[in-house]
């Protein structure tokens, strides 16, 4: 009886001192991860800012298959939330704070617990890429966190391998997301034509998504500080495409309402008159501009329509980076002229 008697003092002594060495611990901690991700901060943030899209790269959820959430009747900006139960317990998020395409400001909580603090920064790079940083911290740590987290090795070896799995997989799902596009020939229509104005070069076919780039923004821009009304949706006339000898001529235009006399040696005015056209609807990336144009060339050979002679062939964008930016979700119509 005495040796047990001794057993359950020191065994007593064994659990006050770990709960003093678990009740000093630091009342705070920090965790964070960083992953550069080749989107847009403006297509990530849209995806993080609404709590629909967690599910598919929570590393959580991913761990438990158990896991069910309740998304909140909003789930997207300032007072989105959404709320969840699995093996540990129950949590809930909500967003408390935003700066659009930059930051995003939440609360985490679990259980009756005081909440954590959640922030992301989006941060665009030079490249065209995105530095997102993902950082959880609290200054009022509850006692059984402070003891899961000295079991597990620390907060930041607890809680920094989900981040890191969850980055890799936001990155995953946002880069797929962007490859999304459809086209449709939507076969024979009638081009209203109109006035616009233009620039117009050559070059190679090799260098021409760096030349338009460069002139259609001139175009645009010049319309904006004249005051000229837009009549539509920007596009380019090609005037000549040549892959034997790696050569194009084309326009990038501007539709106004009416005839400009532009004051600019480089910026001049034109007229489209009413043609009958193929139109193709390309949904998604310009990288499969291509592919669209093959199968309007395609769809008009196997329908026996004659290319109209020094006819029309246009590239209209109706939405496109400025006001998008996530490629899946640029339109641009093509439409080439045929014969009557």
């Amino acid at each position: 009886m005495k040796v047990f008697k001794y057993l359950l003092f020191l065994l007593l002594i064994i659990v006050i001192g770990l709960s003093v060495y678990i009740a000093v611990q630091p009342n705070s901690f920090e965790v964070k991860r960083e992953r550069t991700i080749n989107a847009p901060n403006a297509v990530i943030y849209n995806n993080v800012i609404d709590f629909k899209n967690w599910e598919a790269w929570s590393s959580w959820v991913e761990k438990d298959s158990t896991t069910k959430i309740t998304l909140s009747e909003k789930t997207k900006g300032i007072g989105g939330a959404y709320s969840w139960t699995d093996k540990d317990g129950k949590g809930a998020m909500k967003t408390i704070a935003t700066t659009p395409y930059t930051s995003i400001d939440q609360e985490l909580q679990f259980g009756d617990y005081e909440p954590s603090k959640i922030h992301w920064e989006f941060s665009p790079t030079s490249d065209g890429n995105t530095n997102v940083t993902w950082k959880m911290n609290s200054d009022n740590v509850p006692f059984m966190f402070k003891a899961f987290a000295l079991v597990s090795g620390g907060f930041d070896n607890m809680i920094g391998p989900d981040f890191e799995r969850g980055l890799e997989k936001l990155d995953s799902i946002v880069t797929e997301s962007m490859k999304v596009y459809s086209i449709k020939t939507k076969g024979t229509t009638t081009h209203s034509g109109g006035f616009y104005i233009y620039n117009t070069t050559s070059c190679k076919i090799s260098d021409l998504e760096n030349k338009m780039q460069e002139m259609l923004p001139e175009v645009i821009a010049y319309a904006k500080k004249n005051n000229i009304s837009i009549a539509g949706a920007p596009f380019v006339y090609y005037h000549k495409w040549d892959e034997t000898n790696n050569a194009v001529m084309f326009s990038c235009c501007v539709p106004t309402t009416a005839q400009v006399i532009t004051t600019e040696s480089d910026i001049l005015t034109g007229q489209l008159e009413p043609f009958k056209a193929v139109k193709t609807t390309l949904k998604g990336d310009y990288s499969n501009l291509k592919e669209a144009w093959d199968k309007t060339m395609n769809y008009i050979t196997k329908n026996a329509f004659e290319f109209s002679e020094n006819g029309p062939m246009l590239e209209t964008y109706i939405t496109e980076p400025t006001n998008e930016p996530n490629p899946a979700n640029w339109v641009t119509d093509i439409y080439i002229a045929i014969k009557e």
